[in-house]
């Protein structure tokens, strides 16, 4: 009697591991065969993960250089502070404190300092402000 056997009965059939791991099963089953969209799936998604790789590894290495390769490297930026009176802009305190230097080039130091997020101050504000 085989494993695969109907009864009488109409009981179910039971098929044994043997007989599913079967050389003469697997040969039974048609090749696997990707699908057009199985094909973009199988290489789409590595391709894109792949990209975001690069992506992210290119951000690594344009990233901003180090200031310095030791702490006794590092200078401090030399500042005074000053108080924003009514009337006064970013514009007239850089023009003040370093008339030799482009206005433009001191007032991102002083944003940069400041974490300032605008160009906007107001009176009685204190800032940081470089001196060289």
């Amino acid at each position: 009697m085989s494993a695969i056997s109907a009864s009488q009965d109409s009981q179910p059939q039971f098929v044994s591991v043997e007989h599913l791991t079967s050389q003469q099963h697997r040969e039974s089953l048609p090749p696997l065969r990707l699908t057009r969209r199985g094909r973009v799936v199988l290489i789409g998604i590595p391709l894109v993960l792949l990209a975001a790789l690069l992506l992210s590894l290119a951000g690594f290495l344009t990233s901003p250089a180090k200031a310095a390769d030791s702490a006794a490297d590092l200078t401090v930026t030399p500042t005074i502070t000053v108080t924003v009176q009514a009337g006064q802009s970013l514009w007239a305190i850089a023009g003040a404190v370093a008339p030799q230097r482009d206005a433009r080039d001191v007032i991102a130091d002083i944003v940069q300092l400041n974490n300032l997020t605008g160009g906007g101050v107001v009176p009685g504000q204190q800032l940081f402000v470089p001196t060289r």
